[in-house]
C-alpha cells in the first residue's frame, strides 16, 4: 500500500501561500493518518486532522491513539 510519511502540506489563502501543514502519513493519496499517545482523543485532536483534510482536500482521516492497552481509533470525515 503506497503511503507517504511527513507529508507537507502547503496552506494557501486567495492564491497565496501562508505557510504548512505537516500530516504523519498520507495513504494511497487519499487517507490522513495522525499517531497520538494520549490519554485520551479529545475535540482539540479532531479539529487538527479536519483542518489537515480542509487543506489537503482530502475526505477521511484516522486518528491511532497508542496510549492505551489497546488501539483507540477514531475515523473523521470533511463533509465540507
Amino acid at each position: 500500500m503506497p503511503f507517504v510519511g511527513q507529508k507537507t502540506i502547503k496552506v494557501e489563502y486567495k492564491d497565496a501561500q501562508s505557510g504548512s501543514q505537516r500530516v504523519d502519513f498520507l495513504i494511497e493519496d487519499s487517507v490522513i493518518v495522525e499517531l497520538k499517545c494520549v490519554p485520551g482523543v479529545l475535540p482539540i485532536h479532531k479539529a487538527q486532522i479536519i483542518s489537515y483534510l480542509k487543506t489537503s482536500r482530502k475526505n477521511i482521516g484516522l486518528i491511532l491513539n497508542f496510549a492505551k492497552n489497546r488501539l483507540e481509533i477514531a475515523r473523521v470525515v470533511n463533509n465540507s
